[in-house]
């Protein structure tokens, strides 16, 4: 108080506007911590199960690859448990629906392995197109859960059924591990990326253990006989992928293979015109992502050099196309070949898919100066959209080297 009356007027002003920023600031907080029940449990919520920042810290569509994944463990879970009663009742044991959850982790063993170490083989393949294989690690998950679930049925054959589930399982889990890291790439947008995985987990651990409380309940109720299992496991199976088939939607994958590019390029080359990621996702096809797409030149990429090109034919091409690291080769009228060299990027493909486009309507002199005059002012749009063009994830396609 004294020392607020030796101050002049002009210093009053200056304390008391001062102290009453203070209060006002109070007085939010206050407001703030009397909000409704509901409000504080949806932020904690948030804070706990997405990444700091959200929604600006992430890109576009991660609430709805989320809310896919969400359901997706969920159903998983659920499924999981009638498959492992399944087991155990062919087995000849008579175990209590909650037993289920706890013997499951013994019965995961054996041709699990096996099953892993034949998938990881394909981690190229994974690479080049994340989202085929993680529908594809789902779908194998769900046949090897099913045929548990049938094994009642043939109890004779328990051995065989568990085997074959279990194989399809193993072969499953490595490709969901395996394409997990491209897919939360995809979403990350402030280096973000170990944010975004540990809440990702949370996520499906949450609901994971839902799944499996609604899983017990099941196995308790209308699934306790093999009838019921049969009809409610395939509705179950059914949720699991339609699920991961619209995670996958979702996510904006920004790196350039063999079907992003000629998408790329057949829109460029038909309306002058480049997508972002987000825009092009959902026109990817998933499933069967290599057909041919005319307007890019109907180009085939990594087939075996010595069965595309004739010894006779490469200082010809190589004369055709100075200093690049591709090459094409037409063959007859159905497809175009391009063969890449050993440390080819991005840029390179796209430049040998411009001149196949190209070369679609004109000789391939004119089709390779014709990508020159544009590559440039292509490939920046390209980088300003958000595609990343240092790689390209062609699979396991073959690449040759000059000797």
């Amino acid at each position: 108080m004294h020392l607020v009356e030796s101050l002049t007027l002009t210093e009053k002003e200056k304390w008391f506007g001062w102290i009453t920023t203070l209060l006002a600031f109070e007085k939010v907080t206050v407001i703030d911590n009397s909000r409704p029940a509901f409000h504080k449990v949806v932020d904690s919520f948030l804070n706990k199960f997405f990444p700091s920042g959200y929604p600006y810290s992430v890109n576009e569509g991660y609430l709805r690859y989320t809310q896919f994944r969400a359901l997706q463990h969920f159903s998983s879970a659920a499924l999981s448990v009638l498959s492992t009663q399944s087991l155990l009742f062919a087995a000849g044991l008579r175990p209590t629906p909650a037993q289920a959850t706890v013997v499951s982790w013994i019965l995961k063993d054996g041709m699990e392995h096996v099953g892993k170490l034949i998938s990881s083989n394909l981690g190229a393949l994974m690479d080049s197109e994340p989202k085929r294989w993680r529908i594809v690690a789902d779908i194998l998950y769900d046949l090897g859960t099913g045929l548990e679930v049938l094994s009642p049925l043939c109890p004779h054959l328990f051995l065989e059924m568990a085997g074959l589930g279990n194989f399809a399982k193993g072969m499953a889990i490595v490709a969901a591990r395996a394409t997990r890291l491209p897919i939360y790439s995809s979403f990350a947008r402030e280096g973000n990326l170990s944010d975004l995985f540990a809440k990702g987990e949370a996520i499906s651990t949450l609901f994971n253990v839902v799944g499996i409380g609604a899983g017990i309940q099941l196995a308790s109720t209308v699934c306790s006989s093999i009838q019921g299992k049969m009809v409610v496991g395939p509705l179950l199976a059914g949720l699991h992928i339609y699920s991961v088939t619209e995670e996958m939607r979702a996510a904006p994958v920004n790196t350039l293979n063999p079907q992003r590019t000629a998408m790329i390029v057949a829109e460029f080359v038909k309306s002058g015109k480049i997508s972002s990621p987000a825009d092009l996702r959902y026109h990817e096809d998933l499933l069967f992502p290599h057909r041919l797409i005319e307007d890019a030149g109907n180009v085939k990429v990594g087939r075996p050099v010595h069965k595309v090109i004739k010894p006779s034919q490469l200082q010809e091409l190589k004369e055709t196309f100075p200093n690049e690291k591709f090459l094409l080769c037409n063959s007859g009228n159905q497809w175009t070949d391009m063969v890449l060299e050993d440390n080819a990027t991005g840029e390179d493909a796209l430049k040998g898919w411009l001149v196949a486009a190209y070369a679609s309507k004109s000789d391939l002199t004119e089709a390779y100066d014709k990508m020159n005059e544009v590559f440039s002012p292509f490939l920046s749009e390209l980088k300003a959209k958000g595609w990343h063009t240092d790689r390209f994830l062609d699979g396991a396609g073959s690449r040759f080297a000059w000797s």
